[in-house]
């Protein structure tokens, strides 16, 4: 049948359409691929014919004040492989995962999927491991079959802490791809990250480089270095001390922290237990988060008696009362039909001078009372209490206060001497500061100074003047009140012969289940030293010691003692004489080689003081070096050895530890494997099993301690 013409012209209409629609749909694909995914596509198509490897940059250092490292990034590799390059998955992975210490199925896996240019088979490979890659490297390619052809490394950085577990929840750490998690790892990322570089090549299609492709570098910026406020040496005593008041005390935690009062400068901050930041337990995420914690700024707690100290300062501040003013405790006092009991027997007749050194609970109810809610108040917002301190380290508190509006008759007994109120440890050391510096509230702060990689300088904080609660001429009584209160009274562990010290102990209440407990207790002790015109501020809390009595004077006083008895030698504050007795020179002895026994004793005879650094029996070196001149009851740095124990030996000999502080006999006494049980505090006076005695490792070692 032939077509009429009609039908032949609907013919070619239709093949016109189609024709033009399959144009349209044409000039539209290519619109799409030319116009609106050029640039999506252009990037594909140089991600295929080029390479990119990233140029890590090195993370700045955090250093002491003196420039001592904190916090370094080494040179780690990261080992990586071309899917495309690998001609055997499975052999490959064979030869590899030994060498990377990894599962060869996953090497399988990741080398299998050539759709990727580059995969991550190992970060952080230490130096040794990295060699070993590079020798298998060129023992492989030199053979028939290189069955590690695309295996290659790359440059990466790690971070170290030199010191370990030191500072640690100040510090805080960074995850496993060197970015900070906690700490001032994490609050100061953005002076310590830099900004990574890159390598850009042109490869091939199996992704190996073109012989004479283009190639650009663009360089990485390193981070800047942070110094720290914090001292190394001072740092170390706090972190040996709250160590050993862990121990000893069998307690759940110690926070301790040191300050320079006149600026608010941080010169020591440890929260124990902690952990090693180079082998953080990464496994364990509720243990780690918990361990991470800084407790000294974000935990609050009833800080007890230590709290007398602002309760004196604003009393006498007011003008009502005066240190002679006489008080009488009966043991207890009544407040709006609440009883107040004091925490021992009644005191009976005593000044304000004496009560504080009593510690007396009624004589600060009846001030608390006295100064009112309002004016009490003005000064807690004056000493910064209810308030975060600003400080420069993340997750601080405020503490807790009974809301202004709210407060009771009976509030205001209970915080005049320490409860009803929640401070955090930074919080305290810092208003108790401004009690005995002249009056003045400053602004703590642990960030000295930022600069960045080339050396210029970034940030760079000075001391800072927050408010003035108090008089200069109160605090001139504060500082004498609080002296009395070592010399005389309850801070009496923490008095050290040649040096004025002032403080104040605390026992403060724990509740356990919402209710208060009557066997478990914070205790604390606050000091200043020299307190005439104070160089050191120190706070010492030991949270819920597993001992009786578990009070402040015991549990945390002794502790403080060492500390300030070796920070104030370090800054070189000289012991002043006894009235009346003029100090000499003398010579310091060889003591190296010697037992601690032996060396004590002939520094004694020198008229000299020591002080262990380490664990052990034998001294190895000394500082100052023999034949030095130092004044007379100066301290010397013996250092010691832990080489006590012959292996596998099922007794050692006692060691003999009569004479030493609490700390240097618990530490003596721990590197020969023994657990020490100490009774009263002060100096070991006698032991058991004594002296020369075998016994096994483990054993407990009782010593009694009575004070010099």
């Amino acid at each position: 049948m032939i077509a009429t013409g009609s039908v032949i012209r609907k013919r070619i209409l239709i093949m016109m359409a189609v024709f033009a629609l399959s144009t349209l749909a044409l000039i539209a694909q290519l619109f799409n691929l030319q116009v609106v995914r050029a640039q999506e596509l252009q990037q594909r198509a140089q991600r295929q014919w080029t390479s990119e490897s990233v140029v890590a940059p090195r993370r700045g250092s955090i250093l002491d004040r003196n420039g001592v490292p904190l916090a370094v990034s080494a040179t780690s590799y990261t080992a990586c492989a071309s899917p495309r390059q690998v001609k055997d998955a499975a052999a490959f992975a064979r030869i590899v995962a030994p060498a990377l210490e990894t599962e060869e199925a996953d090497i399988v896996k990741k080398v299998s999927d050539t759709s990727k240019g580059a995969v991550i088979l190992r970060r952080k490979l230490p130096r040794e491991t990295a060699q070993a890659v590079k020798t298998l490297c060129a023992n492989y390619k030199a053979s028939d079959k290189n069955w590690l052809s695309g295996l290659y490394l790359e440059e990466d950085s790690s971070r170290y802490y030199p010191m370990g577990s030191f500072a640690t929840q100040l510090l805080g750490l960074t995850t496993i791809d060197g970015v900070g998690q906690s700490g001032l790892e994490q609050s100061l990322e953005k002076y310590l990250a830099g900004r990574s570089g890159a390598l850009l090549s042109e490869v091939d299609g199996k992704g190996r480089a073109l012989a004479y492709g283009a190639q650009e570098y663009i360089e990485a910026v390193d981070g800047g270095d942070v110094a720290l406020t914090i001292d190394y040496v001072i740092q170390s005593y706090v972190e040996q001390a709250a160590r050993e008041a862990l121990a000893v005390n069998k307690a759940k935690g110690v926070r301790i922290i040191a300050m320079d009062p006149q600026t608010g400068e941080i010169l020591a901050m440890c929260t124990k237990p902690d952990y090693d930041p180079n082998e953080p337990p990464r496994n364990d995420v509720s243990l780690l988060t918990s361990l991470m914690r800084n407790r000294a700024v974000t935990d609050a707690y009833e800080p007890g008696s230590t709290f007398k100290i602002l309760t004196s300062s604003i009393a006498l501040d007011l003008g009502l009362t005066n240190v002679n003013e006489g008080f009488y405790c009966s043991g207890k006092i009544t407040v709006d039909g609440s009883t107040v009991r004091c925490w021992g027997n009644p005191h009976g007749a005593e000044t304000m001078r004496q009560g504080l050194q009593n510690s007396c609970n009624p004589v600060f109810v009846e001030l608390g009372l006295r100064i009112g809610a309002e004016r009490f108040y003005d000064y807690l917002d004056a000493f910064g209490i209810g308030a975060p301190t600003g400080v420069d380290i993340a997750g601080e508190s405020a503490g807790i206060r009974i809301a202004r509006e709210r407060v009771k008759r009976v509030d205001m007994a209970r915080i005049g001497f320490g409860q009803s109120i929640a401070v955090t440890p930074l919080q305290l050391i810092t208003a108790a500061s401004a009690a005995v510096n002249g009056g003045q509230l400053m602004k703590p702060y642990v960030v000295k100074e930022i600069r960045a990689a080339n050396g210029e300088l970034v940030e760079k904080n000075e001391p800072e003047v927050v408010s003035q609660p108090i008089s200069e001429a109160t605090s001139a009584v504060m500082r004498d009140l609080l002296e009395g209160v070592v010399r005389e009274g309850g801070g009496r562990n923490a008095y050290i012969e040649g040096y004025r010290i002032g403080g104040k102990t605390g026992t403060a209440q724990v509740y356990v289940d919402g209710v208060v407990s009557s066997s478990t207790h914070i205790g604390s002790f606050i000091g200043f030293a020299p307190i005439d015109n104070p160089r050191i501020a120190l706070l010492v809390i030991v949270d819920e010691a597993d001992k009786s009595p578990d009070y402040g004077s015991v549990t945390a006083a002794p502790f403080a003692k060492d500390i300030l008895e070796k920070a104030l030698a370090y800054l070189g504050c000289a012991k002043e004489a006894p009235q009346g007795e003029a100090l000499r020179d003398a010579a310091v002895p060889d003591v190296t080689g010697l037992t601690v026994k032996e060396a004590a004793a002939r520094l004694r005879e020198a008229g000299l003081q020591y002080t262990l650094s380490g664990a052990g029996a034998r001294v190895v070196d000394q500082l100052p070096a023999p034949g030095a001149m130092m004044t007379e009851k100066s301290i010397v740095m013996l250092y010691v050895d832990g080489n006590n124990k012959a292996a596998g030996a099922a007794e050692i000999e006692v060691p003999d530890v009569e004479g030493l502080s609490v700390g240097e006999a618990n530490r003596l006494l721990m590197s020969y494997g023994f657990e020490m049980r100490i009774s009263g505090s002060g100096v070991a006076v006698s032991q058991t099993p004594q002296a020369g005695a075998m016994a096994a490792p483990g054993s407990r070692v009782a010593v009694t301690f009575l004070a010099p």
